[in-house]
């Protein structure tokens, strides 16, 4: 059997975002909980996403279609997202309260729900390092865009309190990089 590059690209980025996912999860969390949620989206789920974020750029900007535009390229898309309602008993003040406050008051819905314990959202982002590092040194295509996120709570793809996206590509030039605005 002979098989061109072309012909498993797909699966390799699949297989990547399996391994980055592997990097995310067994990344260090604050006092060991794990509140994490990884979800690995491609095909016409991908394209939902990268069309609602090409629509949400009439209302909130031109970037929200250079990067909707942008996906459209990815071959797949890693989410990761994080339950930050839950604090960890640290009474930082870091959110803006302490932790039984943060347990009792009413969170507010935008582009993320919060407020979050700050250790939560530093997981978070340890977590996405953690990823994009394996794909760096894996040299699969990837940006980490909070857009993503944003548009994956919004149809339902995640219940994260905070999500970021990484798409995910093998091409001869990274897409997600050097990207022309609208004028």
């Amino acid at each position: 059997m002979i098989l061109r590059e072309e012909d498993f690209r797909k699966d390799a980025i699949k297989l990547s975002a399996y391994l980055m996912s592997i990097s995310a999860r067994t990344a260090p969390k604050a006092k060991g909980e794990d509140d994490l949620e990884i979800i690995y989206v491609d095909g016409d789920d991908k394209d939902k996403i990268a069309e609602k974020m090409i629509k949400l750029a009439e209302d909130r900007g031109k970037g929200w279609r250079r990067d909707g535009e942008s996906i459209k390229k990815a071959e797949g898309i890693l989410i990761i997202g994080v339950k930050g309602g839950k604090p960890l008993g640290l009474n930082c003040g870091a959110c803006g309260f302490n932790c039984d406050e943060i347990k009792k008051i009413k969170r507010s819905e935008g582009d993320f729900r919060g407020p979050n314990c700050i250790f939560k959202i530093l997981d978070l982002g340890i977590a996405l390092g953690s990823a994009v590092k394996l794909a760096s040194i894996i040299s699969v295509d990837n940006r980490i865009i909070y857009r993503i996120g944003v548009v994956a709570r919004m149809l339902g793809i995640t219940d994260a309190d905070v999500a970021i996206g990484i798409p995910l590509a093998s091409l001869g030039k990274n897409p997600f990089f050097d990207r022309k605005e609208d004028k």
